[in-house]
């Protein structure tokens, strides 16, 4: 275990120097992409009942009006209340981008959702001191996206293996460097900002599968803007936090990976290399690959649901231990179960968030065939290691039939085989439908797509927040 370490001063440096000018032309068109995908589960997430929830809660609250709430219409709360519900909202569906590693003790699922933090961050301080400077915002979400990876690489993964969830515990980090960078804190304060976020990083997987799972990215988001908003007061917190006996790489990480802190943040921007991955589908990072190998087997052979008799499914313990519900009874549950997510590509050949639905989850026919699909602990994958994920469908049709497909190991919405412009566009349109109309859609993805190139802040923000919770509530009523 490392105790003596400067990783807590790397980081200080790092957020107090780097300006828009230092920002690779690659690092900002990446960042843009990954602030359409984001916005776009903004306004997702703000159907959600998790939600709408918590936007109750904070009306109820009250206080200074810093920032409006996603769907939540004019009415602002204050900043750290809006960061909390901002963050739930965009981490609703568990389809927020993921970091990548080439690192194979960080495989996929052990580091973070980058983008959620910093850019909820950025946003709701920005509302709250009235910038409307995109090229601020763009900044403030690249040095929030910077320290939340490094500190997520660098951390040894038993930190994820006992059971912290990343990105509710180094989420914290990018929310409080953002919101610490767009504020101006230098010195003393931003490294109390650090120190306050050590101590407030919190999340742990028993959860996962829950509402408190997406709220993790939301307290994350709460709890970095906290952090900047105390230390810009006054507030202390340990100068050095990351570092250590007690520091947070000890503590909740035992110890960090030394070889890889000495290149130090930016060196390259994560963000550039090695890059980010956008979810094709709602439901955890580790499903992917045999969800599209499903699709695929059912395209190929045009299969019914009603030709299919059963499923058999073989994967490493690196899917089958997280993806842990062996039959899902609603939508939340269906995001981490196998059977409800090939299920789901059988019966509907797709999987967006309009079919993780609880009525449609704990429907009959995705109970039925649910049941009728066993997961299989293949020791062979298991053998290949956990540097990729690996998986076989075998579907056993009525007519005595066994149709066999292997997941494609290359990650579909990753650097290598990445999701084209259009196809992000049209994941955004998918999340905006029912909550903002084709105009406002269209507006919308033009601002964040020219976001630091003279967009409207506010407007952005005015656009996510515009409908009514009246709305919603009508929508609700019509649904039962």
């Amino acid at each position: 275990m490392q105790i003596n370490s400067d990783i807590t001063a790397q980081a200080i440096r790092f957020i107090e120097r780097t300006t828009y000018a230092d920002l690779p032309e690659e690092a900002l068109v990446i960042g843009r992409r990954c602030m359409v995908d984001t916005v776009g589960l903004y306004l997702a997430g703000s159907q959600e009942q998790s939600v709408r929830i918590l936007i109750e809660d904070a009306f109820n609250q009250g206080g200074r009006g810093d920032a409006p709430l996603p769907g939540g219409g004019a009415k602002k709360v204050p900043a750290a209340l809006a960061g909390r519900v901002w963050g739930t909202s965009g981490h609703a569906h568990d389809w927020d981008d993921t970091q990548v590693s080439h690192d194979p003790d960080h495989v996929y699922g052990l580091l973070t959702h980058p983008s959620v933090p910093p850019l909820t961050a950025a946003l709701i301080v920005a509302s709250e001191l009235g910038n409307k400077d995109g090229r601020d915002v763009m900044l403030a979400f690249q040095v929030g996206f910077e320290v939340e990876c490094k500190i997520s690489e660098w951390m040894k993964p038993r930190h994820y293996r006992r059971g912290h969830h990343t990105s509710g515990t180094v989420g914290t980090f990018g929310a409080a460097a953002a919101a610490a960078k767009l504020m101006g804190l230098t010195g003393d304060k931003l490294a109390h900002a650090l120190g306050l976020a050590a101590s407030f990083a919190s999340g742990i997987r028993v959860n996962f599968g829950t509402m408190t799972k997406p709220l993790h990215v939301g307290r994350a988001c709460e709890n970095g803007i906290t952090a900047a908003i105390l230390a810009s007061k006054g507030f202390e917190a340990d100068p050095a936090a990351l570092d250590g006996t007690w520091g947070f790489f000890s503590v909740m990480g035992e110890g960090f990976d030394a070889a890889k802190a000495e290149a130090g943040f930016g060196a390259p921007l994560t963000i550039v290399s090695p890059g980010v991955s956008v979810k094709p589908y709602p439901s955890g990072i580790l499903t992917h690959q045999s969800m599209d190998a499903m699709l695929k087997l059912v395209l190929d052979h045009d299969l019914k649901p009603e030709q299919v008799e059963r499923i058999r499914f073989f994967a490493g313990k690196n899917i089958i231990e997280p993806i842990r519900y062996p039959i899902a009874r609603n939508h939340l549950q269906a995001k981490f179960s196998m059977p409800a997510l090939l299920a789901m590509i059988v019966l509907c050949r797709r999987a967006s968030h309009h079919e993780f639905e609880d009525a449609f989850v704990a429907g009959e026919a995705m109970q039925d065939l649910q049941a009728r699909t066993d997961v299989i602990n293949d020791l062979e994958i298991d053998a290949q290691g956990y540097d990729k994920i690996r998986s076989r469908i075998e579907v056993i049709t009525r007519d005595g039939r066994t149709l066999v497909q292997w997941a494609d190991e290359r990650y579909r919405g990753g650097p290598s085989n990445p999701i084209s412009d259009e196809g992000l566009d049209g994941k955004f349109r998918m999340c905006a439908e029912g909550v903002i109309d084709a105009a406002k859609q269209d507006e919308l993805l033009a601002l964040v797509r020219g976001i630091d190139k003279d967009a409207d802040v506010a407007r952005v923000i005015s656009l996510i927040s515009g409908t009514s919770p009246e709305g919603h509530a009508a929508k609700a009523a019509a649904a039962e």
